[in-house]
């Protein structure tokens, strides 16, 4: 949920062809190159929250259940069919027949290992995952029983999530952690074929994949870090690369009127916002996290920012999610109620830091919060830094405001608010600091509750009370914007950040 990555790697690790039960002459037919500024920097799929790594653990581990890419709705995964118990707090799941890119088995101790380092390792990145999780029991080889502490609506969409992968316990715990994250037995539909940290990721069809017939396409892929978005559109045009992933805004209509590229707007679950550290002053008083809301011309920042391409966001929860309440309506643009908030706040004067990490989008909505946090009576400093130190600076609360975008992988609210606005959750609400006893309460409370009323109700008082304290600034709802080699068929990026990868077909 997540934006970028939090480490680099140096070393580049290779995985042999026989590992992943491929043969020579199937992965050399065709090449589909992928071109994204976010890297992969882990191939564990419990140790990173980073959009790169979550594009990539998608092609790489199967989870119990599929989420058909047309419909969104959950289907049979590794486990055909499951039941959940009267009381709501007992689910179990039967596995079928798969095997991992090895071709070893998969059985529920490899189910129940991937789910406890989620769960409980301290080195997990989204323990809230099965946070409501008791505990996890295998009862036969084929069997797993999960109970919980409490009904979690949600809980069967968590089954499905990035980091809800199904990693081999014999290969961890054999070759060790380490070993495995550069070089995985996989369970997903594509093998590793070779990694170069920081440069590119090979992956090659996994032979021993649970779905019979896919992939669909015998081609190998390659998932190319490309930085700099004007490198990436030549690459695209030229012929380079097949897809370019975070198109620029102000490249869209350029490439949008290139013959055989197909640019496309794809539905997310995306959200440009500012984070306003909550811990320290000025933005530790509400009225000056107010006056920065009022001051701030969301309007105006989505159209300059995105060319009119996004939509201004009215709550601090996107749009695309359930329950949220499109009509509400706060902070409009209004810079003499700005003014007098932060004279009443006694926060005049005050500098304010900005970490900004490179791209056209976060670099622009910067020079707007100079101009206009200024303008107020705040001194903005904007500080030009690389993704590890951004992520540390908000880690550690080292920051006063930084524009970012997050996104949450499920329609449901629940995980969306255990990660950007419950402070008693995972990330302290994604590193403000914003902790409200009432949000927190609500949090617990809607996600137990069934009564889809009820709970409509519950999590718009969250956005509610979040967006008039101004947990974030919310800027605006975002499409994924990719373009396309027409040559490739049934080729997305979906709203949960995962490439069909496996349904693509080419077209020569």
């Amino acid at each position: 949920m997540r934006k970028l990555s939090k480490l680099v790697l140096a070393a580049s690790v290779a995985l042999s062809i026989a590992t992943m039960g491929m043969s020579a002459a199937a992965h050399a037919e065709a090449l589909v190159r992928i071109a994204s500024p976010y890297p992969a920097t882990t191939l564990d799929p419990s140790r990173s929250a980073a959009a790169g790594n979550i594009e990539t653990f998608g092609q790489l581990y199967a989870r119990v259940l599929h989420r058909n890419t047309e419909t969104g709705e959950l289907e049979p995964g590794l486990a055909e069919k499951w039941e959940l118990s009267d009381d709501r707090l007992t689910y179990t799941l039967h596995l079928r027949e798969a095997k991992f890119s090895d071709g070893s088995p998969i059985t529920a101790d490899d189910v129940v290992f991937s789910f406890e380092r989620v769960r409980s390792d301290p080195q997990s990145a989204l323990p809230s995952t099965f946070g409501a999780v008791e505990s996890f029991t295998v009862t036969d080889p084929k069997t797993v029983v999960v109970k919980l502490k409490n009904p979690l609506v949600s809980q069967l969409g968590q089954f499905e999530m990035w980091n809800a992968g199904i990693v081999s316990k014999a290969d961890v715990e054999k070759r060790g952690e380490q070993a495995f994250a550069d070089v995985p037995v996989t369970s997903g539909p594509y093998a590793v074929k070779e990694w170069k940290p920081g440069e590119k990721l090979v992956l090659a069809p996994n032979a021993n994949y649970w779905r019979t017939g896919y992939p669909k396409s015998d081609a190998t892929v390659e998932l190319v870090e490309v930085a700099e978005p004007e490198t990436a559109a030549a690459m695209l045009k030229s012929g380079e690369v097949d897809v370019m992933r975070e198109v620029e805004w102000s490249q869209a209509a350029d490439l949008a009127a290139t013959e055989g590229l197909d640019m496309r707007m794809e539905d997310s679950h995306v959200i440009y916002t500012i984070l306003l550290n909550n811990s320290r002053a000025p933005f530790s008083d509400m009225k000056a996290r107010q006056a920065a809301a009022y001051a701030l011309d969301k309007k105006a920042i989505t159209g300059i920012v995105t060319t009119g391409l996004a939509n201004p966001a009215n709550t601090v929860l996107p749009s695309g999610l359930d329950y949220h309440d499109k009509d509400y309506a706060a902070f409009a643009p209004d810079m003499e109620k700005a003014k007098q908030l932060i004279t009443e706040s006694g926060m005049a004067g005050k500098e304010v830091k900005i970490p900004v990490t490179a791209g056209q989008a976060t670099q622009q909505i910067a020079l707007f919060m100079q101009a206009q946090l200024e303008a107020i009576g705040l001194k903005p400093v904007i500080v030009n830094v690389d993704v590890a130190t951004w992520w540390s600076d908000t880690a550690t609360a080292a920051y006063d405001a930084t524009p970012t975008w997050w996104t949450n992988e499920l329609t449901d609210p629940d995980t969306a608010v255990r990660w950007a606005i419950c402070g008693a959750c995972d990330s302290h609400a994604f590193n403000t600091f914003y902790n409200n006893d009432r949000v927190n309460k609500l949090t617990e409370e809607g996600s137990r509750e069934t009564d889809e009323a009820k709970r409509a109700e519950i999590y718009r008082e969250i956005a509610k009370i979040a967006t008039d304290e101004v947990a974030q600034i919310p800027l605006f709802d975002a499409p994924f914007a990719v373009a396309y080699s027409t040559r490739l068929k049934n080729l997305k990026l979906t709203p949960a950040m995962q490439w069909t990868l496996e349904d693509m077909t080419i077209e020569e």
